[in-house]
């Protein structure tokens, strides 16, 4: 049972199945402890290695704590389970839930079932986080009240009182939420893919799973509904019944957004408006950043904003941590953070962005994504190359055989900065060891890049850290 408003939890039994580091668990638990709810909080990790996040709801009264383990009595006899999204949806507690006719759902779905406003929802394989922050920024630029959340600002559910039928909550939202959120058959009412490439294979069960995934951001929209789309094959055929508007690269049909060497030209309902920038102007770098902006584009106007206040708003982003961004100069060597950069595309496009000699610090635990291309750019684009954690082996064996081959195919001498010479690699025992052999091997004039194209477990508790630890060890060179 789904209690009709916010305030119907008082004294239901719902329990909340992971509660993670990353925000939503931890909000889910206050607010339903907030509303009177029997809530017990059960977790796989220990006490211990949930302390920061214990912390952070210490003085609850909670029903019951577990650790180290989940007990299907827990989920059968609740009114309501809450999952993270993280854990899959036919966990076995969780389908012995359903089979007691017990509901399952996500801190997410939670929130949206109770949430007023109209939603934008993003997702896609790469650019989703950096997308979401340029609409919201659009939006609030342009005097719109909105509301950044999911997989980026963490939970809204303290939030809805302040959030009225005439705002915006736009939702950054993963394959792992959108899966749940299927069965909720919920979509926005402006839906943002940015593209789409294979990910997630070590979670989800097949690429088709993970492209069904996907598809819920447009499968319920109704024809009054936005979905903003990529002009790639792949998306022809995704289901929505919402008005499509693609961008792309010199798009000029109707309801699209195109990018040219000029700016983007704009062809929405019966109005065709260009909106030009200076490159040189913007803060973020790189050809998939035009594309970025093409989508939050193309989302704003949907959502009311007027396409030259949208022009001033790209003019004022600053842009995300950890995603192509700048963190220092020694020596005339520039130093760049993409540690969100865990798939092999988004590193591709990082190194890509750069016409100047690259240092590239690459690697770290595998996801199931093909590394092939990745290295073939590596071995094409780079002058050294640091090779980090699980797959340093397979990556070095993958350049050492293509690096010939890219030499002989490379078109852009001024962007394959190492002149025919083949890339010099290291394969580091640790980070530190990484970072120490990258900044060895750079002169004045290069760039040392971490853009791994992987994963960051193994060595480091997740992305953010990894580009921490980058950050803190430019500052210590610096100093």
């Amino acid at each position: 049972m789904f209690p009709p408003r916010a305030n119907d939890y008082l004294g239901l039994r719902i329990t909340v199945m992971g509660l993670g580091h990353f925000g939503g668990g931890i909000g889910a638990v206050r607010f339903l402890a907030a509303q009177g709810a029997r809530v017990t909080l059960t977790d796989l990790k220990s006490a211990a290695e949930l302390s920061e996040s214990l912390d952070q709801i210490a003085g609850l009264s909670l029903e019951a704590l577990r650790f180290g383990e989940h007990r299907e009595e827990d989920f059968t006899s609740a009114d309501l389970i809450v999952a993270s999204p993280a854990i899959r949806p036919d966990h076995p507690c969780l389908e012995a839930a359903r089979s007691c006719n017990v509901p399952v759902t996500t801190e997410i779905g939670l929130f949206w079932r109770h949430c007023p406003a109209k939603v934008i929802g993003v997702t896609g394989t790469v650019g989703k986080s950096t997308t979401s922050a340029l609409i919201a920024h659009l939006l609030q630029s342009a005097g719109q009240c909105v509301f950044l959340g999911g997989n980026i600002g963490g939970s809204l559910l303290d939030k809805l009182p302040e959030i009225g039928p005439a705002d915006w909550v736009l939702l950054e939202l993963s394959s792992f939420q959108l899966m749940y959120l299927n069965a909720e058959r919920r979509s926005p009412r402006v839906a943002v893919v940015t593209n789409f490439h294979p990910n997630h294979l070590d979670w989800h069960q097949s690429l088709e799973e993970y492209r069904h995934a996907k598809q819920t951001l447009l499968r319920y929209q109704t024809p009054q509904d936005v979905a903003v789309l990529p002009t790639d094959t792949e998306f022809v055929n995704w289901p929505t019944n919402g008005q499509r508007v693609e961008f792309g690269c010199d798009v000029d049909g109707p309801d699209s957004v195109g990018v040219t060497r000029s700016g983007l030209q704009l062809h929405l309902g019966d109005a065709i408006e260009a909106v030009h920038w200076e490159h040189t102007r913007f803060r973020l770098s790189g050809f998939h950043n035009r594309l970025n902006e093409a989508a939050a584009v193309a989302a704003a106007v949907a959502a009311g904003v007027a396409p030259q206040a949208c022009a001033e708003g790209l003019r004022t982003f600053r842009g995300l941590p950890h995603r192509l961004e700048a963190v220092g100069e020694v020596g005339g060597v520039q130093f760049y953070n993409d540690s969100k950069a865990t798939t092999p595309e988004a590193a591709i496009a990082a190194l890509r962005a750069f016409d100047r000699p690259l240092i590239v610090l690459a690697g770290g635990s595998h996801k199931g994504a093909d590394l092939s291309s990745f290295a073939a750019e590596l071995a094409g684009r780079a002058k050294g190359i640091a090779l980090m954690g699980e797959t340093a082996p397979a990556l070095v064996q993958m350049i050492n055989a293509t690096a010939a081959e890219h030499d002989a195919k490379a078109e852009d001498s001024a962007a394959h900065s190492r002149s025919g010479a083949p890339p010099e690699v290291h394969l580091a025992s640790d980070f530190r060891d990484a970072f120490s052999w990258a900044v060895s091997q750079a002169h004045a004039g290069d760039i040392i890049l971490l853009s791994p194209g992987c994963a960051s477990f193994g060595w480091f508790r997740d992305y953010e850290d990894r580009g921490c630890q980058f950050r803190f060890a430019v500052e210590t060179l610096r100093s």
